[in-house]
């Protein structure tokens, strides 16, 4: 493992993401409560990139696809394409898929850029 730099931390507004390409990884990078965290940057559902209209709120990101939301600080599941706008497709579409929690990838700030443990 080792440290690997993703963007400037200059970049990085609190409450907003960006996805960056690591080698194989797609990561999602973000800042929240001033502190910034990597995760997964594709969802676990359906590998929909989770900053191209992923909600970030009460410490979660949200799919916007299926609103399949994980916690930012350990990658919990929280919900599993619950789908709400038709329950019975969010729940048939999900089981489809096997769970899985969002990983997540430790950080630090070095010579102004976001590294990430990779």
């Amino acid at each position: 493992m080792e440290w690997t730099n993703t963007i400037r931390s200059d970049r990085i507004s609190e409450g907003k993401s960006t996805m960056v390409n690591i080698g194989r990884n797609v990561l999602m990078i973000l800042k929240l409560d001033g502190e910034i965290h990597a995760t997964e940057g594709l969802c676990k559902h359906m590998k929909w990139p989770l900053s191209w209209g992923g909600k970030l709120e009460d410490g979660c990101v949200t799919c916007p696809l299926h609103q399949t939301k994980h916690q930012i600080c350990d990658g919990e599941l929280q919900e599993w394409a619950p789908f709400p706008l038709f329950p019975p497709y969010g729940k048939l579409v999900g089981s489809l898929v096997k769970k899985k929690n969002l990983g997540i990838f430790e950080t630090r700030v070095k010579d102004g850029f976001v590294q990430v443990l990779i």
